[in-house]
């Protein structure tokens, strides 16, 4: 158990450092209001969400903004905007993504097409992330922890920062006071899954506040997370689910079977880390728990386990690197 109230203090500090600010939404918004305009000159019926961590309230000072554009029809993503940005580049995956800076102006965007289920993601992540004062600081603490140790990059075989901040929710709902619970099961019209999309948005407003019984301090919360994925958790029989606020058994599924890491996507009902399909990464992972939980149990100090002044200088630096 954390008895010293430094390392809740450091974690705290960390936040306020990183986390991104009322302005930083205020200009990707506008941004990406006078783009759904210019484009709705073309498709009328197109609508652009923000989505991802600049919208679930769990982003950095310097994140990317995600965009979906929502459209009917085959369009190419590209045609769309060219005439509205500059440094575009397009990424062929399972999602497509083109990646484009605003012209005259700092903001990176990364924007897709039709993968409404970021939007009903974002809307329930932004849910968890306010249900409770400790979950932004404790998921960026997590993600900076993660990004430091380079165990946060699907691209390479590791966690995305989406399925880091899954294990977060997941532990946090599972402790035997928990933090938080399944806002899914406790209030499925306000998270329904083939809600029309234009209506996700408000349908968390309907929820009310959460109160936890719980009160256990960031510190001591961050340390339960570590100990839990390095010693409760049991990799190969069990999947993460926040849905349902549980582990649920691992079954023979193509979807489970012979997977290191398996993670429910809360909508679809997918593993969004079978991206870790190499057992020396998973290893790795597993490792790096081990290690920091150790370390941070002995030591009861942030920056044992992660350098917090070097990674607030980079945060200033990258912010006034651009226009803020």
């Amino acid at each position: 158990m954390c008895l010293c109230p430094q390392l809740s203090d450091q974690m705290v500090e960390l936040f306020d450092a990183c986390q991104q600010k009322t302005s930083d939404l205020e200009r990707k918004e506008a941004c990406r209001a006078r783009l759904q305009k210019d484009i709705q000159s073309i498709y009328a019926v197109a609508r652009l969400y923000l989505t991802g961590s600049s919208m679930n309230g769990l982003g950095c000072r310097s994140s990317d903004a995600d965009l979906c554009l929502v459209l009917k029809g085959n369009v190419s993503i590209s045609d769309s905007v060219l005439l509205y940005v500059e440094m575009t580049q397009l990424i062929r995956a399972k999602v497509p993504i083109l990646k484009f800076k605003e012209k005259d102006s700092d903001l990176e965007f990364d924007l897709n097409i039709n993968n409404t289920v970021g939007i009903r993601n974002t809307f329930l992540l932004r849910s968890y992330a306010y249900a409770d004062l400790r979950i932004r600081p404790m998921i960026l603490v997590v993600k900076k922890w993660a990004r430091h140790h380079q165990i946060n990059d699907a691209s390479k075989g590791t966690l995305s920062s989406y399925t880091l901040v899954l294990m977060v929710l997941h532990y946090l709902q599972t402790l035997k006071e928990p933090v938080l619970p399944s806002l899914q099961r406790d209030y499925p019209d306000c998270f329904y899954p083939f809600m029309d999309i234009d209506m996700v948005p408000e349908g968390p407003k309907r929820v009310p506040p959460y109160i936890s019984r719980n009160q256990s301090p960031l510190g001591e919360l961050l340390l339960g997370f570590l100990k839990y994925y390095a010693t409760d958790f049991r990799w190969d029989k069990q999947v993460i689910s926040v849905r349902e606020a549980k582990a649920l058994p691992k079954d023979n599924s193509v979807t489970w079977r012979n997977k290191y890491i398996s993670v429910e996507e809360p909508f679809e009902r997918n593993n969004v880390a079978r991206a870790v399909h190499e057992k020396i990464k998973f290893d790795a992972i597993k490792a790096e728990f081990a290690q920091s939980w150790r370390i941070l149990q002995d030591k009861k100090d942030l920056n044992s386990i992660l350098p917090v002044g070097a990674i607030i200088n980079k945060e200033v630096y990258l912010i006034r690197g651009s226009s803020y």
